[in-house]
């Protein structure tokens, strides 16, 4: 029986192990797809966030990322020179300056992300249905860990 429970915990390292490969080998192969000469990551992923949620201060910015305030003025600084993005003064408070996508910014926001959807949609549609059922299942146990 002891045996048994050690090789147990042994397969669930190693699930956890192989999980963590695969998550981060597909997050990774999702951000690549994207337009050419477009972005870099980090600033992709701040304008893809002002494209979906909006208006953002450099701190939640900041905060989402996890990153320095310093570090995020460089990307946001790199948006707003490429006219993707703008600073704005906060209606509600007027010593806060928010940062929106800029009409050609949604657009660049809007093209990467179809075309990551786009190319995850054509991966998932060579599996059979079975294994579509299996990723559907494994995405509803993703969630519920992630929601824990």
């Amino acid at each position: 029986m002891e045996k048994r429970a050690t090789q147990g915990a042994a397969g669930q390292e190693d699930l956890g192990g192989q999980l963590r490969v695969a998550v981060t080998r597909l997050y990774r192969r999702f951000r690549s797809e994207r337009p050419e000469g477009s972005l870099g990551d980090a600033a992709l992923e701040v304008l893809t966030r002002l494209h979906k949620h909006g208006p953002r201060t450099l701190t939640e910015l900041s905060e989402d990322d996890r990153v320095s305030p310093a570090s995020m003025s460089q990307i946001v600084n790199r948006l707003t020179s490429a006219g993707y993005a703008v600073r704005t003064r906060d209606p509600h408070d007027g010593r806060k300056v928010l940062f929106s996508a800029t009409a050609e910014g949604d657009a660049v926001a809007g093209a990467a992300r179809a075309q990551r959807h786009a190319w995850l949609d054509r991966q998932l549609r060579q599996l059979s249905a079975e294994d579509r059922a299996v990723i559907a299942r494994a995405a509803e146990l993703f969630n519920q860990i992630t929601e824990s």
